[in-house]
């Protein structure tokens, strides 16, 4: 029988308070009851159940920012979606799409719906019985957003978008009721690509959406990550979200949070590699002794615990200026190429502590290993990380 390893202290964080900390308690029963348990099956099937979105509804946390009076909990800080993740981390999960839903696309919502958008959306949202998702990036365009070729044509009767295109590497798509797309409403100025684009929120039983492959990813198996077709989609004008031709613009806005949200997911798996390295190398015997024992073991470990640290302050300031709606890109840019760096390095010395069997699926740190590798590569590159940080520089 392995003895049961020394708790271990991690450094002091200010960032929460105790209502933050007793939010922390709900997810991590919440966790531990709903989703932990069938977390395998899910991998298996590629997919997270629809009705698990809907218990997170009923605990109140697909709709932060829904104001009260379409059934939400009205604005909450940034900082509960950061416990959530934190959670998420510790145990080894992800909740499908949940994140980018609630954290990602409601905010383009809260922020341009109208008034009779938000009433035939927001309620739903907060209930868990409608999903969204964000049909952005296009074959052969990647972080190209301005060569997005998927158009959105106005009826001759001029009452609905007529929508053809093609999108992929689309989260959520197949637990989702709503489809934000991205899509060419008129052609691109001689002077800038950027122009003509406009969000239109697409029903996703219209006829003419087509599901194409669920994409099959190294990594995050439970999220659902899917090919998405138009033809012919017609979508009532009244689905136009924000003014027509600002897309480009509106998208710039979220993604400081987007990359923050990366950031502390990729800190947190960080986390949570050193502690079932720890353990395990504690647990785990050769040549007659704990692996713990050896010193290469010793100052791998101390290696990583100093690099999440490190990387765990710069998250937590992160989130103090997210809530104080302070964010830059420029900080939101430093943030997630420091921490998804980081937890590639971290992942991999934690994979080889683990030996032969570090390799076997069946350890959460070879989940761990493949699930934090698409961190550097969604959400913006670590190259165009590096390009947003040197321009902020002067360079």
């Amino acid at each position: 029988m392995s003895r049961p390893t020394k708790e271990r202290r991690q450094m002091q964080r200010k960032v929460y308070d105790a209502d933050h900390e007793a939010f922390r308690s709900m997810i991590r029963d919440f966790i531990a009851a709903e989703l932990a348990p069938h977390y395998l099956d899910w991998e298996h099937d590629g997919i997270v159940p629809r009705d698990f979105f809907r218990k997170l509804g009923a605990i109140g946390i697909t709709g932060f920012g829904i104001p009260e009076e379409y059934g939400g909990p009205g604005e909450v800080s940034f900082k509960y979606q950061a416990i959530i993740s934190e959670e998420n981390a510790r145990a080894g999960v992800h909740m499908g799409h949940y994140g980018l839903s609630t954290g990602m696309v409601l905010p383009y919502l809260l922020a341009l719906a109208t008034d009779e958008q938000k009433k035939r959306w927001l309620p739903g949202i907060a209930s868990g019985d409608i999903l969204v998702c964000i049909g952005m990036t296009e074959p052969g365009t990647g972080s190209d957003l301005a060569g997005i070729r998927t158009s959105a044509r106005l009826s001759d009767d001029g009452r609905h978008y007529v929508v053809n295109g093609a999108k992929t590497f689309i989260s959520g798509a197949r637990n989702s009721e709503l489809c934000v797309v991205v899509a060419r409403t008129a052609p691109p100025s001689d002077s800038d690509r950027r122009t003509g684009l406009s969000l239109i929120v697409v029903p996703t039983d219209s006829p003419g959406f087509e599901f194409g492959r669920n994409l099959d990813k190294i990594g995050l198996k439970a999220s659902d990550t899917n090919e998405l077709s138009f033809t012919d989609v017609h979508v009532p004008v009244e689905n136009l979200l924000g003014e027509e031709g600002m897309a480009f613009s509106y998208l710039g806005r979220n993604l400081p949070r987007e990359r923050l949200m990366v950031g502390v997911d990729a800190v947190s798996r960080a986390r949570a590699a050193v502690e079932m390295t720890r353990t395990y190398v504690q647990e785990r015997h050769v040549f007659g002794k704990p692996v713990a024992a050896f010193q290469n073991t010793k100052f791998v470990l101390a290696e990583c615990d100093v690099e999440v640290e490190t990387s765990q302050a710069l998250v937590d300031r992160g989130i103090e200026l997210e809530h104080e709606h302070a964010l830059t890109p420029a900080d939101a840019a430093r943030i997630k190429l420091q921490t998804t760096e980081m937890v590639g390095r971290v992942a991999d010395k934690c994979l080889q502590l683990h030996g032969g069997y570090g390799y076997m699926r069946e350890y959460a740190i070879a989940r761990l290993f493949t699930d934090v590798r698409v961190n550097r590569i969604y959400g913006g590159s670590s190259e165009v990380m590096k390009t947003i940080i040197a321009k902020d520089m002067g360079l």
